[in-house]
């Protein structure tokens, strides 16, 4: 009875030592005053990007043409567009537009990504040389001219945009994680391993996956702000989200237009971003100086 008593309790003492080791490390996360602020904006961002349709105090797409361009007020907070839309409203649903792209793009280019390096990684040369050439190839096309281009064949629209990140974010993450294969594979634990008979998938799912996740989703945190700035930027140009949905892009575009009436529309469009690139960019610099030993200053 002792021995299942102690078998059982097994598992809850592994779950509490993960717990607190995560505990541990937002802790120092915290501690650090830009990793405090990166974690306060990111909070912010995303908080206000799911609870936009209760925070937001209008319809973003109703038109009151008597009150447009509108100055900030008690009741439009960062005032009105040229068609009398609450800015305010368009600025938190343009926050879902931002985080579903980013979300969506950088899981489907870390999930294939991670495939990819693990096979180049670990798999025969000859492989490894044909996934390098496609990266490469993928790589060496311009970000932008890479997006007008799809764009162009594939017309304007959010899925559009996604399949931009993906196809071009694919060959970073792939490249990252199969360096850090090669690294690994060469190991005196891998080795043994294989000798003991361990098959391909069980090597690399149980001993390499743990070892390039961390590093891996520390890089996919930092690279949402890009992705937000890709959608918005293409927005801006009219090749990403189509009127009447409001995106943080199309809110800056409008602004442009009438900057010379009123700056508020442009401030509000340009203001989400900046939030949102600090962010991302001070967690993720933290997540780094945590999670990596190499950088760790209490090591």
């Amino acid at each position: 009875m002792a021995v299942t008593t102690t078998a059982a309790a097994t598992p809850a003492l592994e779950n509490l030592g993960a717990w607190t080791a995560f505990r541990r490390s937002i802790g120092r996360v915290v501690r650090e005053p830009l990793g405090a602020l990166g974690l306060f904006m990111v909070v912010l961002i995303v908080g206000s990007a799911i609870g936009a349709d209760w925070l937001a105090p209008f319809d973003p797409n109703k038109i009151d043409i008597r009150a447009k361009l509108e100055p900030p007020s008690v009741e439009h907070l960062l005032g009105t567009d040229q068609l009398g839309r609450d800015i305010f409203s368009r600025v938190l649903v343009g926050g879902q537009i931002a985080l579903k792209v980013s979300l969506v793009a950088i899981g489907a280019a870390l999930a294939v990504g991670l495939v990819l390096g693990l096979i180049a990684g670990f798999g025969p040369r000859w492989l490894d040389h044909g996934l390098v050439l496609l990266f490469d190839t993928v790589r060496s096309f311009p970000t932008v001219m890479f997006a007008l281009a799809l764009i162009t064949l594939l017309g304007p629209s959010l899925e559009t945009v996604v399949v931009v990140v993906v196809v071009t974010q694919i060959p970073i993450y792939a490249r990252m994680v199969r360096t850090q294969t090669l690294a690994l594979r060469s190991a005196e634990f891998i080795m043994a391993e294989r000798v003991m008979g361990a098959g391909f998938f069980r090597i690399l799912a149980v001993h390499i996956l743990p070892n390039v996740i961390g590093p891996l989703l520390i890089l996919a945190s930092m690279d949402i702000p890009f992705v937000i700035t890709i959608e918005a930027g293409l927005s801006f140009l009219g090749m990403g989200v189509r009127p009447p949905t409001p995106s943080w892009g199309t809110i800056l575009n409008d602004g442009y237009s009438f900057l010379y009436n009123t700056p508020w529309p442009a401030i509000a469009g340009g203001l989400p971003v900046i939030i949102t690139t600090l962010g991302f960019t001070f967690l993720g610099e933290s997540l780094r100086d945590v999670f990596d030993p190499k950088l760790r200053k209490d090591v």
